[in-house]
């Protein structure tokens, strides 16, 4: 009798992606960002979003901008649709100068690389300085997107504490020597000196100075990542640390907050050698950034009198952040604390005891209300209990419905941690005062 052959068995690969078997390790730290994914959610005409860090634009003068372009296609059309400099046009960041004089910063065009966007520019100045395993210091809460390029490139992000001033200099010595102690490699501290996204909060001017010291003696380089200074709504911008010392820091600057984002225009100011690196990391990664938006900007810049719309835009961002702290005082439950920002886009705030942002998330969409968790901000998974409010772009109106919402969520939370025991905090409205110190005579 013929022995019984088994039916040969098909296997079919169940994973959703085929090719997992294939990237680069690297690929593992890659995350997508929590403000983006809300972004389908947040767009729906009857959610009121306090997520996204959207500029508003509507004040802009477009017939200023449409004939400025339209001139610069018939006038240089051949020019603005070919390809250009990887370091980026010379017109472009000798106008980036005079915009950066305004926060006390000397310097020549030749030390400018323009990049898409400041993102990108922060994208290459990691390429440039990391090793995987090396360590990037960074204030807690830091950018999500920052966070996001620092994993991509296999680094280890060590959060360093801030307080209403800024980074506290004795936590950022400690953790450098305690990295170093490890055997890592601190490259660079990532700072937002003003307005801190999410925080809002900004470095005094004493603060700046001792940070300054600080990563002097530690030989540790600083990146400033500066896209809200000008945005400051109360009094003259503060200097820049890069004005405070120009071997110490790589400046990131952008007009994605004073002009439009759309353009995708930013631009890093590195010590010279610094600068070589980048221009071929730019040159490897886009040829050379587009010529087209860089000259729209210059002419921009040129034809209009783009100080006078940043004040524009101050005042109608002033009006949105008042109209947010003032539903903030007037809905929140106690035990509720926020950051009172002195410019930028955000607000941050801390929920009652035993309140978790993120779980919360779902129920403030049902109400129509999108905000960003806090653990969104941090490599660490701390910031349960905070959430990022941004203020720029729905109307005042909208703003006040919006927390009007969001607290009633917050307050649903907060009666039933009461109800069944839950520590939660009963003290009463607390604000932190993240206001800066008036600017120095830079005269």
């Amino acid at each position: 009798m013929d022995p019984v052959t088994e039916p040969e068995v098909v296997r079919h690969d169940t994973r959703l992606d085929r090719y997992v078997g294939h990237y680069a390790a690297r690929t593992h730290g890659m995350r997508a960002s929590a403000v983006r994914a809300l972004f389908a959610v947040a767009n729906r005409p009857e959610v009121v979003s306090l997520a996204g860090g959207m500029p508003n634009i509507a004040d802009l003068p477009l017939d200023v901008v449409g004939d400025a372009i339209r001139d610069l296609v018939l006038e240089h059309g051949t020019q603005a649709m070919q390809y250009g400099s990887g370091q980026g046009e010379p017109a472009l960041r000798e106008r980036i100068c005079e915009v950066m004089s305004l926060e006390g910063i000397n310097a020549h065009p030749d030390d400018v690389t323009i990049t898409v966007g400041s993102q990108q520019g922060l994208d290459l100045v990691t390429r440039i300085f990391c090793d995987p395993g090396d360590v990037i210091v960074a204030e807690a809460p830091s950018y999500v997107g920052a966070l996001g390029t620092f994993a991509s490139y296999q680094t280890q992000v060590v959060h360093v504490a801030m307080d209403d001033d800024g980074i506290e200099p004795d936590a950022l010595r400690a953790a450098v020597e305690a990295a170093r102690a490890a055997g890592r490699k601190p490259k660079f501290l990532y700072t937002i000196p003003n307005f801190n996204n999410p925080s809002g909060i900004s470095q005094s001017l004493e603060r700046r100075r001792q940070v300054i010291r600080t990563c002097r003696d530690l030989d540790l380089l600083i990146v400033e990542d500066n896209p809200y200074g000008l945005l400051r709504l109360e009094g003259d911008p503060l200097p820049a640390l890069r004005a405070m010392d120009a071997d110490q820091v790589i400046y990131l600057g952008s007009f994605s907050k004073t002009f439009a984002p759309g353009f995708r225009v930013g631009w890093v100011l590195a010590p010279h050698a610094v600068r070589e690196k980048l221009v071929l990391a730019q040159e490897s990664a886009t040829l050379c950034p587009p010529v087209f938006s860089q000259l729209a900007v210059a002419s921009y810049l040129d034809r209009h009198d783009w100080r006078g719309q940043i004040e524009a835009f101050k005042d109608m961002y002033r009006a949105r952040r008042d109209a947010m702290l003032e539903a903030l005082r007037e809905y929140m439950p106690p035990g509720t604390t926020w950051t009172t920002p002195g410019g930028g886009f955000f607000v941050w705030v801390t929920l009652p005891d035993g309140l978790d942002a993120q779980a919360m998330l779902p129920r403030a969409v049902n109400a129509r209300v999108a905000f960003t968790p806090g653990t969104a901000f941090y490599a660490d998974g701390l910031g349960s209990r905070n959430m990022r409010l941004s203020f720029c772009y729905p109307t005042p109106e909208r703003i006040r419905e919006g927390v009007r919402r969001l607290a009633d969520v917050v307050n649903r939370e907060y009666e039933v941690h009461r109800t069944f025991g839950l520590s939660a905090d009963e003290a009463p409205h607390r604000q932190l005062d993240t206001f800066d110190a008036p600017a120095p005579d830079l005269s």
